[in-house]
């Protein structure tokens, strides 16, 4: 016993000692998706505040690959000593472990949430062209025309494609799911009438919504977003429990010692303070967050045990 104690006293002074020079060499940022996606937007926007916060370089490393998971596997199996980290999103820290059986980590048992940083919700859209000037409107003709209306996504078990599923729960409609391989030809084929609607990423739709050629027939969130002004919010649209958001944070690896997530976390709120990293993230739909540690555990949690329930009382399966 006596010995035992001995070890953790020694371990948590080494914990300490490591918090208290942390950081004293470069910290690597992966981003677990290929360059352009809102994922790495986020990362290379708030590197540069980070490392003038930390004292330190921080490098953005890109390492795509199984839809995130490659990059967030060596993530946690890396040493838990905070240089190297994850930018997580609702694709690495709940889609993938919810969706595949054998995903490699578990996001409950091997991360150690360090702060959320932005959050951006999704949108509903149609073709410019299509007929239907709300939301309510698609759904009825969803309803009286069950199975014909079709939706596209990035693919089966792609965050679009699950929030799609969850929508049509909430609206009471069956549409027939279209999977493409990415987010642009779906949404290609969406502006040329190939089919009917697609939930995208606010970052991501944007710019085609702004342009006319997509329509936005509502925000999966509880207020508008300033990007797009005139689109309703679910709520005002009619389904007041539609929520789909596409949140981003940094993540260390389990067993990181507190005071090193806690410095971590400092820099963070430090960052995403700043007018000029707030008027960015606005300017791609997203909100900044932040938050204690804890607070991103906690949505961690409910958004894994929330896209589970989804895959599992759809049957959704990837091949």
């Amino acid at each position: 016993m006596l010995h035992r104690f001995a070890a953790a006293l020694a371990a948590s002074a080494c914990a300490v000692a490591l918090a208290q020079g942390y950081p004293h060499k470069p910290v690597r940022i992966v981003v677990p998706f290929a360059p352009g996606g809102n994922v790495d937007i986020t990362a290379r926007l708030v590197a540069p505040g980070l490392q003038e916060a930390l004292g330190q370089p921080v490098v953005v490393e890109n390492k795509p690959g199984a839809g995130g998971t490659i990059g967030a596997d060596q993530v946690v199996r890396s040493p838990p000593d905070g240089y190297t980290l994850l930018m997580g999103s609702n694709s690495t820290f709940s889609v993938a472990p919810a969706l595949y059986p054998k995903n490699p980590y578990h996001p409950l048992k091997d991360f150690a949430p360090v702060a959320s940083i932005a959050s951006g919700p999704f949108v509903l859209v149609t073709s410019g062209a299509a007929g239907d000037k709300t939301a309510r409107d698609l759904v009825a003709r969803a309803r009286s025309q069950p199975g014909k209306l079709t939706m596209s996504s990035a693919g089966t078990g792609s965050s679009n494609h699950l929030v799609g599923e969850l929508f049509q729960e909430q609206a009471g409609v069956r549409f027939t799911h279209v999977p493409y391989k990415g987010s642009g030809q779906a949404l290609i084929d969406l502006m040329g009438g190939q089919v009917d609607l697609h939930f995208d990423q606010v970052t991501s739709a944007a710019g085609h919504i702004q342009s006319g050629k997509l329509r936005a027939l509502l925000v999966a969130s509880d207020r508008r977003v300033a990007s797009l002004p005139d689109v309703p919010t679910a709520a005002e649209a009619g389904f007041p429990n539609f929520q789909a958001t596409n949140v981003t944070g940094l993540i260390a690896p389990a067993g990181t010692p507190r005071e090193v997530v806690e410095k971590l976390n400092a820099a963070v709120q430090k960052v995403i303070a700043q007018p000029a990293v707030r008027e960015k993230l606005a300017s791609i739909g997203a909100t900044a967050t932040g938050g204690a540690p804890e607070a991103f555990a906690d949505y961690i949690r409910e958004d894994f045990q929330k896209w589970t329930r989804i895959v599992r009382d759809n049957h959704v399966k990837v091949d």
